[in-house]
Parts: structure tokens; C-alpha cells; sequence
């Protein structure tokens, strides 16, 4: 346990003085009892440190209101304690610290892994909302409400404890505090920078997660160059607690076997977990981080494009998109389907010499140039999905005003504002 500071985190270590650093992030409203049922695994090879947000937990209540400024006080919290280097997961908010850390912190991040986490978290407006609602009604309404974000219905029903305890961990929370780090959730917006993050990262998603699902799971490990994306059957927002031994299982794996510094292994030299089938139902769903396979040879030793292509394709469009157009072609369309995946996606798209930000720039500006508004409309969706902002969009349309016309770039301002409203109203 630990003394803070108003520059400090309360924190809780476990583990040999002498392991490697594991730090776990929490989630906005919990404290850092949502690790409990990860501590005594992976306790046993890492020394690991566990973090409470101010005033989450009992912790002295000195606000905070950007991911930036958490990550700081935590890297004030490791400075006293001569922590220099270590791994780290977080679910969410917790996420967001931890990918903060491993773009302005490389040199200590061995190690990552973002559990129910998103490049961006809804909308501003969204969490900007909810602090109304504490700063009117307190936290009541909003605990009320947090195992239907958290858990899945059915799990919700089956464990009446945990669900109050959850209720309970948001209803006592500072109300300044939370405010606050709904602040911090508002303003982040990595979605330009995936790029950046240089770590070995897992992306754990709970496969029935409402709030930052597969889909923002996805945008993740399209964006880092070194991510691994892991599906968690059965489990909602609060992977870790809904689906424990999963989730350690997965951790573990990930630690065990990307943990590196120098080609040397700085854990002690674990087994690696074989993720099968749970034994008679004991430990519930297993899941397994998707492999990164080598594309097929083609004629003469050469990979063949179609399968990274529909890789690229599905990352870049989405797979609503993708699948709506392989389901609607038929003997007539199928090998022009196959075309386009293979040399458009698996050939151009991609190639390292530009980045996917770039690419829909040039995509954009020769759809307006064509007057080509259908296929504008969803490359529109894409270059968002890419991380161009809206601001960002908006330059590139003024660009082709001047050199494709303003006819036609005012058709294409309509489409992309269109698109750009769909894409950032909250959704009921």
C-alpha cells in the first residue's frame, strides 16, 4: 500500500521485490480490485503494481483532467519508487494511460496491452454529458447504470454480488474526480498517432463489449504497427472481471512471450499457457490471440496479394462494408471482387510508402476530382477510420476546391459532412 501526494497515485504492489514490473490500469469508476482474480497468477513471475485514479478507491481526491496528466502522476509514482522500465495493461481509461505512456514514453514500456480500449472514446460531447449528470444529480444515476455498460445481461443476473459491488465502487467515487477523468476520456484522441506506438501490444476486446467493441479493437490493431488483436467470448466491457481466467490466460501469453528488451527475455522464463478447451466448464470461454501468419506463395515464390489485400480491405473499409459487397456479387461481379481485393488492397494499398492517412488523402482528392460521390462516401468513412479528423478533412476538400473545381468539391463537401455527422452523433 502506499502514501500519495497530489503528484502521486495510491498503489498497491504484489510479487518478488526482484520481478519484472507489471503495471495494471483500471477502468473509469473502479478501483484496482478489478484486478483481484489476475493477482495470484501473475504475481507469481512479475512484481505487480496496481493503481487506484484520484479519488477512486478510497484515494485522496486531487482531480485530474487529461490522460496526459494521469499518465504523469503515475510516472511520478514510479520515479519515487525506482521503477525505470515495465509492462503494462489497462482496460479503458486505464488503456488510455498506458498507450499515452508508450507514445510519449517509449524507452519504458517493454510491453503492452489495451483491454476494452478505443483510439478515441465516443464522442466529447458524450462524457461531457455524463459529467453534467454527476455534477447535477451526483453519482447515484450513474452507478445505477454502470453493470449494464460493464457486464453481460446474462452474468449481471448470475452474480447479484459482484454486480453490487461494482455499483458500489462508482457510487463511492469522488464526484470531483470522476468529472474530471470524464474530462480526460472527452479530450483523447490518439487516432492520428497509432502509428507511433513502437511496442509489442495486445488488443483484448470482450466480444459483446458495447462501449469500445471488436470494431474500436480493430482500429487499434490496424493502427499499431506491432498489435495482436484477442477476442473475449462471452464478456462485456469489464473483460478481466467478467472472464478472469481468460484474460489472465491471455496476459500471461502476451508478457511471457513479447516481453523483450535487447532480445533478452526480462521475464523469468514462464511456460506459455496452451489456450484449449476449458476443462469441464471450470474456467469458462477461452480465447486466443490471433496469429500473424505469412501470406500464401504465388506463382514463382511470390506472396500472393488477395490475402493481405482483404486484410488491408477489411481494415480500411470495415467489415459491414466488405462483407456487404462480397455477399451482393455473384458469377457475373466475383472476379472483379477479386481484382480489386488483390491489386487495389493486396498491391497498392499495401505498400509501405505511404502511410494509410496519406493514402485516403490521394483517394479522397481523385474521387472529387472523378466526381466519384458514392465510393467518396465511404473512403470518407475510411480516411476517419485511417485517423483524419474532420478538421483534417475539411483542408483536403478546400484543396480540391482549387484544383478540381468548385462544383465539385461542393458536392463532395455535402457527401463527407454526411458522412462525418453519421460517423460522431452519439448513438441511442
Amino acid at each position: 500500500m502506499s502514501e500519495t501526494t497530489p503528484e502521486t497515485l495510491q498503489y498497491r504492489l504484489d510479487g518478488p521485490d526482484d520481478a519484472p514490473v507489471l503495471i495494471l490500469g483500471p477502468s473509469l469508476g473502479t478501483t484496482w480490485h478489478m484486478w483481484d482474480r489476475q493477482i495470484p497468477e501473475l504475481a507469481g513471475t512479475w512484481r505487480v503494481l496496481r493503481f487506484d485514479l484520484p479519488g477512486h478507491g478510497g484515494a485522496p481526491a486531487h482531480p485530474v483532467d487529461s490522460v496526459q496528466g494521469l499518465a504523469d502522476r503515475l510516472l511520478a509514482t514510479l520515479d519515487e519508487l525506482g521503477i525505470q522500465r515495465f509492462g503494462y495493461a489497462g482496460c479503458a481509461l486505464g488503456g488510455a494511460i498506458g498507450a499515452d505512456l508508450a507514445l510519449r514514453h517509449p524507452q519504458r514500456v517493454a510491453s503492452l496491452a489495451l483491454i476494452a480500449a478505443s483510439p478515441r472514446f465516443g464522442t466529447a460531447d458524450e462524457f461531457r454529458q455524463r459529467g453534467v449528470v454527476v455534477r447535477t444529480n451526483g453519482l447515484d444515476p450513474v452507478s445505477r447504470t454502470s453493470p449494464d455498460r460493464w457486464f453481460t445481461p446474462g452474468f449481471a443476473a448470475a452474480q447479484p454480488a459482484i454486480t453490487e459491488w461494482a455499483v458500489q465502487m462508482v457510487r463511492t467515487t469522488d464526484p470531483g474526480c470522476y468529472i474530471a477523468a470524464c474530462e480526460a476520456l472527452a479530450s483523447f484522441d490518439i487516432r492520428a498517432e497509432l502509428g507511433r506506438i513502437g511496442v509489442p501490444t495486445l488488443v483484448l476486446v470482450g466480444s459483446e463489449d458495447q462501449v469500445t467493441g471488436p470494431a474500436e479493437a480493430r482500429t487499434l490493431v490496424a493502427g499499431i504497427p506491432d498489435a495482436r488483436l484477442a477476442v473475449v467470448p462471452g464478456a462485456s466491457h469489464l473483460a478481466p472481471v467478467e472472464q478472469p481466467a481468460a484474460v489472465t490466460d491471455l496476459l500471461v501469453h502476451h508478457f511471457s512471450t513479447a516481453w523483450t528488451e535487447a532480445h533478452v527475455a526480462l521475464s523469468a522464463p514462464a511456460p506459455v499457457p496452451v489456450l484449449g478447451a476449458p476443462a469441464s466448464g471450470a474456467r469458462g470461454p477461452i480465447a486466443e490471440i490471433a496469429p500473424v501468419e505469412g501470406p500464401e506463395q504465388g506463382a514463382g515464390g511470390r506472396p500472393d496479394p488477395y490475402e493481405i489485400g482483404m486484410k488491408v480491405r477489411r481494415e480500411v473499409l470495415g467489415d459491414a462494408h466488405v462483407d456487404r459487397a462480397l455477399e451482393g456479387s455473384d458469377a457475373f461481379s466475383e472476379d472483379f471482387q477479386e481484382l480489386i481485393t488483390r491489386y487495389a488492397w493486396g498491391e497498392v494499398w499495401a505498400r509501405p510508402g505511404l502511410d494509410r492517412r496519406m493514402r485516403s488523402a490521394v483517394t479522397l482528392t481523385a474521387l472529387v476530382a472523378a466526381g466519384h460521390l458514392e465510393e467518396l462516401a465511404f473512403h470518407t468513412r475510411a480516411a476517419l477510420r485511417n485517423g483524419l479528423t474532420p478538421d483534417e478533412l475539411k483542408e483536403i476538400l478546400l484543396q480540391t476546391a482549387v484544383y478540381c473545381g468548385v462544383p465539385a468539391a461542393n458536392a463532395a463537401f455535402r457527401v463527407a459532412r454526411t458522412v462525418i455527422r453519421e460517423e460522431t452523433t452519439p448513438r441511442e
